[in-house]
């Protein structure tokens, strides 16, 4: 079963473009720290097996999420599978609830191709493939395990576009995703925006910090002077 069509977010006050610049200038860290502290969100951080293909991947945009199982049956897989493919939108982040499958790899070079030209900006999977073009086109993913084991046959895409779980996260299609070398976090998309200008003044109080701490401060004259650690 397909989506009823593209999601279509509301508008952030600025451009998502934007958006996604100024939080690849983040680190998740400071995001995270907006949301417990701020928003007393607890539940944020997707499963800490989802790790960069490469240290330095970042990746930020709105949620494309997929939902999929281990499952023998391929009736109208491959058609579903090019649909959503189709449907992908700009600046999106490819979101794969993959139930627990820790055996086929639901990624690989000719999906990075398809999701590249539709102006994808990274994907979150169980199983990547093709690992050596993957990093050729230079496409951040955040996985869990490498297998050569196609999904046809495996494992089967269910729909698209929905509410997924990921962990203790629910991931709505169109929340703000951000991944770095700490993980990957969603962010719900009515207060990204808003997210972002906090973190941002966070990094501008740890600059100041940074320089309590270079100057030769002790660490306690630091905190006196409203630094922390």
């Amino acid at each position: 079963m397909k989506s009823n069509g593209k999601h279509k977010a509301p508008p952030f006050p600025i451009p998502v473009s934007e958006m996604r610049e100024r939080y690849l200038r983040l680190y998740t860290g400071a995001v995270n720290d907006v949301l417990r502290f701020n928003y007393k969100m607890h539940a944020t951080s997707l499963p800490s097996h989802f790790a960069p293909l490469r240290e330095e991947m970042k990746m930020a945009g709105q949620a494309f999420t997929v939902k999929g199982a281990p499952d023998i049956t391929t009736d109208g897989e491959m058609e579903l599978r090019a649909q959503m493919l189709e449907d992908l939108t700009n600046n999106s982040v490819v979101v794969w609830d993959c139930t627990g499958d820790t055996v086929t790899s639901q990624w690989g070079e000719v999906m990075t191709m398809a999701a590249m030209r539709a102006g994808c900006r990274g994907a979150i999977v169980n199983g990547i493939r093709d690992t050596r073009a993957i990093l050729d086109q230079q496409f951040p993913v955040f996985y869990k395990y490498k297998s050569n084991t196609g999904m046809l046959g495996r494992f089967k895409m269910y729909y698209y576009q929905k509410p997924v779980l990921m962990g203790e996260v629910i991931v709505n299609p169109g929340d703000w995703i951000f991944g770095d070398i700490d993980g990957v976090i969603a962010i719900p998309q009515d207060i990204a925006y808003d997210v972002l200008i906090a973190a941002e003044a966070i990094l501008d109080k740890e600059s100041g910090i940074k320089d309590m701490v270079e100057s030769g401060m002790t660490p306690t004259d630091v905190v006196k002077n409203g630094g922390y650690f």
